[in-house]
C-alpha cells in the first residue's frame, strides 16, 4: 500500500474543502459542503493511518467524525430551511440578523 498516494489524495480534498470556503462566502450551503470535504480527507488520514499502524484507534475515531459530520449536517440543513421559510434566502450577509 503507498501511503503517499492516499496523503495526497487526501490534502487534494482537504485544499478543495478550505478552497470552497474561502472563496465563496456567499452561499451557505456550499460553505456547508466545504466543511463536509474538510472531515472526509480527515477521515482518509485517520483510515490510512489506522490500516499502515494496525491499530483500531484510527477507525473508531473516523467514526466518531462521521457520526460528528453526520449531527451536524442534519442540524445545519434544519436551521436552513427554517432560515430559508423566515426570510426567503439563505445568504451569508443575512444570518447574522438571526437573533435568538
Amino acid at each position: 500500500m503507498d501511503l503517499i498516494k492516499y496523503f495526497t489524495f487526501s490534502m487534494i480534498i482537504f485544499i478543495l474543502g478550505i478552497w470552497g470556503i474561502l472563496l465563496n462566502r456567499r452561499n451557505i450551503l456550499i460553505m456547508l459542503m466545504s466543511i463536509e470535504l474538510m472531515l472526509l480527507a480527515v477521515n482518509l488520514n485517520f483510515l490510512v493511518f489506522s490500516v499502515s499502524l494496525d491499530d483500531m484507534m484510527g477507525q473508531l475515531f473516523a467514526l466518531l467524525v462521521l457520526t460528528v459530520a453526520a449531527a451536524e449536517s442534519a442540524i445545519g440543513l434544519a436551521i436552513f430551511v427554517i432560515t430559508f421559510r423566515v426570510r426567503g434566502t439563505i445568504a451569508v450577509e443575512f444570518i447574522n440578523s438571526i437573533q435568538g
